[in-house]
């Protein structure tokens, strides 16, 4: 995932989208085709959270919300799972479509920062390995693991070129292939590139800030970086199945397509229509528990633009 604030422009023309049809990002240049690959479509996927680093019970509370939310469909529209009504447009060559339910069925806590403070990417897989050896399931039928990392710790290319990024596990590393996201918090490190719309880049010039509806923009900022990996690691978790672009090692994805796109009419760094709580909070969807969150639109394949249940056409 690369930086929200900037990737109207840069997306634009990296994909053509100089012809789109509007805000949202619609165009008839843009081709996100199947390589026939698997999507994330067991009945029920089992989503692991490794928590690496010191998280507060406040941090870790916001992100169960957001997981649970996913597979409730009773919530107030628009809700998470409205939200995630796009994603599951995306099916495999059997013609199943993603899952609808994500079960957060454990979670460890690495507090203890087993690989230090500063790791590479590939690092991750060595976190889920520990994990797994110290009681975490490895589960490669049913499994999908998500590594946080707090904000005391460095994570190669954070902050510079990524907020998160999704891949999966060798089996030479972890014993087993896995789909997998990592999601740094930036709260400490750099809330101006990926807690954006909550936070700006200090050169940027925006001083209209969003207030965070769980508030900790950095945390809020995070929710719809997660939001973003799960949606790309579901329909893409081999990075052989659903994607934009020639190259499988860089490919452009159902949620890369939509970076900075919250609601109808964004664009310019403009997040588009969203709604405001009591306190002028800045959400589009609806969780569990009453919870609130902005999350990112991904793009609609039957639509051919980016979509989000809070869309006013």
């Amino acid at each position: 995932m690369a930086f929200p604030w900037r990737s109207q422009a840069q997306e634009a023309a990296d994909l053509g989208f100089r012809q789109a049809k509007n805000y949202e990002g619609s165009s008839d240049l843009v081709n996100v085709q199947y390589h026939m690959g698997p999507v994330l479509a067991s009945p029920v996927v089992n989503l692991y959270i490794i928590w690496y680093g010191q998280w507060s019970r406040t941090q870790q509370a916001t992100v169960r919300d957001f997981v649970h939310s996913i597979s409730v469909p009773s919530l107030p529209h628009p809700s998470v799972s409205d939200w995630w009504q796009t994603v599951r447009l995306y099916a495999d060559q059997t013609g199943s479509n993603i899952t609808g339910k994500i079960n957060l069925a454990g979670e460890f806590h690495d507090a203890g920062y087993s690989h230090g403070r500063v790791l590479a990417r590939t690092t991750m897989q060595s976190i889920i390995k520990s994990a797994a050896g110290r009681g975490m399931p490895l589960d490669p039928r049913d499994g999908a693991y998500l590594v946080l990392t707090s904000g005391d710790v460095s994570v190669q290319e954070f902050c510079r070129a990524v907020c998160g990024f999704h891949y999966f596990t060798f089996p030479t590393v972890v014993g087993a292939i896995v789909p997998y996201a990592w999601v740094g918090y930036s709260g400490t490190q750099c809330p101006g590139m990926c807690a954006y719309p909550f936070a700006w880049p200090t050169y940027s010039g925006g001083n209209n800030l969003m207030k965070p509806p769980n508030g900790d923009a950095g945390m809020d900022g995070m929710i719809s970086v997660i939001a973003h990996e799960l949606a790309e690691m579901s329909s893409n978790p081999l990075v052989n199945a659903w994607y934009a672009g020639d190259d499988p090692m860089n490919p452009t994805e159902i949620a890369d397509l939509c970076l900075g796109i919250y609601g109808t009419g964004a664009g310019g760094g403009y997040v588009g229509q969203v709604m405001k709580d009591t306190w002028g909070d800045g959400y589009n969807v609806n969780g569990v528990k009453g919870r609130k969150f902005l999350v990112q639109w991904v793009w609609n394949p039957s639509r051919r633009r980016c979509f989000g249940p809070n869309a006013m056409d």
